[in-house]
C-alpha cells in the first residue's frame, strides 16, 4: 500500500497516509487541526537508470506545476 504526502491548506501541516491507490485522492482530514482543506503533494523520489541517480522533481497533485504556490497550497 503506498504513502502519500498530504499538506493542510488551513494550518501549514504536512502529514502522510497509508492509503490505497483508490483513497489516494479521497478527502483527508488534517492530522494536526482537523481541517478537510488539504491537497495531495508528489513526493520526492529517486531512482537508478543506467547506473545513475535520478531524483524526481517535487510538485503538486492539484496541477502541472512544480510549484506548490502555483494552486496556491502554500498560500
Amino acid at each position: 500500500m503506498p504513502l502519500y504526502e498530504y499538506l493542510c491548506r488551513d494550518c501549514g501541516a504536512k502529514f502522510e497516509l497509508l492509503r490505497g491507490i483508490a483513497q489516494a485522492d479521497d478527502p483527508a482530514p488534517c492530522t494536526e487541526c482537523g481541517s478537510p482543506r488539504t491537497g495531495r503533494l508528489i513526493s520526492l523520489f529517486a531512482a537508478i537508470s543506467d547506473g545513475k541517480m535520478v531524483v524526481g522533481s517535487t510538485g503538486c497533485a492539484a496541477c502541472s506545476s512544480h510549484h506548490c504556490a502555483a494552486c496556491g497550497l502554500h498560500g
